[in-house]
């Protein structure tokens, strides 16, 4: 089986050792295309080329038909435009060529904005942390004014954001230099916030939350069109370097399986969450691997496998496992290019 997976993020060769351990030298083609020549995920595939870099949209969509074809493509795995592709397989079936998306494209489309996504989830799936989404400055501090008479600390981040860009906790005490002097991460002081939005007081949808202070947990899942297959908890340390630690949380769980029946998510994802003062809230939906997703794998669920077994319909035995086992990963030096300077 030749396998496509085009532009996506580098955590993606986690994938491609994952099926290569499950499968014999042979039996699939692991196919990579990247706008740029020393991607690290080149390293990990059986063939690479390089895609074009000003493509979008349908211009993209004509491309990657002509990828098929040409390359001979048994089943595409898309990064780049996953929501418009989701919406063409009709159009890759005629080819015979089968394309794993995570959902379809209505779903993708909600997931890709936090503010549509949590006004949409029913709290009877999950529940999400209190938040209000502004686009201006005076509804951002009639944000502020409500949800600090019910919550200690507030956050905020972009309503379209990926891998926690954006996201800074609001601080009441300290200015900016005492934060750079101090070394303080990922807050930002209120009242420079508020002078800043003077020049600029309209904005793309921020969401100004509650902040959860409590553990973080990322779920990594195969699923087969709203069933969920596997999911492997990864319970986050607090305190950097201490690794994380494959958990059994059974409220997580359960909102695990509600969010992948209600959205009948397929293939591979991830879910986030985080415990507030209230409970359990969850973050978000990633309709793709994680960054921890070969850190999940560890625990003896092989879940790029589970998802290929899924879409070629053959049998699926439960993983065994291994609960409570503390996990992290290393760097790795690699060469990407050896050439005389």
């Amino acid at each position: 089986m030749r396998i496509w997976f085009n532009k996506t993020f580098s955590t993606i060769d986690g994938v491609f050792r994952n099926l290569r351990q499950s499968h014999s030298t042979g039996d699939i083609t692991l196919i990579c295309t990247q706008t740029y020549p020393m991607a690290t995920a080149f390293l990990a595939a059986d063939e690479n080329y390089l895609e074009p870099t000003d493509l979008t949209a349908e211009d993209y969509l004509s491309w990657c038909v002509n990828f098929c074809q040409q390359y001979k493509i048994d089943l595409f795995w898309p990064g780049k435009e996953a929501a418009l592709i989701s919406a063409q397989h009709a159009v890759f079936n005629a080819m015979g060529v089968q394309v794993m998306s995570v959902a379809d494209y209505e779903t993708l489309s909600l997931l890709h904005n936090k503010a549509h996504f949590y006004r949409d989830l029913p709290t009877s799936v999950a529940k999400v942390m209190d938040f209000v989404a502004v686009n201006n400055s005076e509804a951002f501090d009639r944000a502020v004014v409500t949800l600090s008479a019910q919550h200690e600390k507030l956050c905020i981040k972009p309503a379209v954001s990926v891998f926690g860009l954006g996201f800074r906790i609001l601080d009441t005490a300290r200015d900016s230099i005492t934060q750079v002097l101090k070394g303080v991460e990922y807050q930002i002081p209120l009242q420079e916030l508020r002078q800043g939005m003077l020049n600029t007081p309209q904005f793309d949808t921020l969401l100004v939350m509650e902040h959860l202070a409590g553990y973080e947990w990322s779920v990594d899942c195969a699923g087969r069109h709203g069933e969920l297959l596997c999911a492997v908890q990864r319970k986050k340390m607090p305190l950097a370097g201490h690794g994380q630690i494959i958990d059994n949380n059974c409220e997580i769980q359960d909102m695990v399986l509600r969010l992948t029946q209600y959205y009948r998510l397929n293939g591979i994802f991830n879910i986030q969450f985080k415990e507030g003062v209230q409970g359990v809230r969850l973050l978000e939906i990633n309709a793709r691997p994680s960054g921890g997703f070969g850190m999940a794998c560890l625990s003896g669920a092989n879940l790029a496998h589970i998802a290929l077994q899924a879409i070629k319909g053959a049998a699926i035995p439960q993983p065994s496992i291994r609960y409570g086992l503390k996990i992290s990963e290393i760097n790795t030096p690699v060469i990407l290019l050896d050439a005389a300077y």
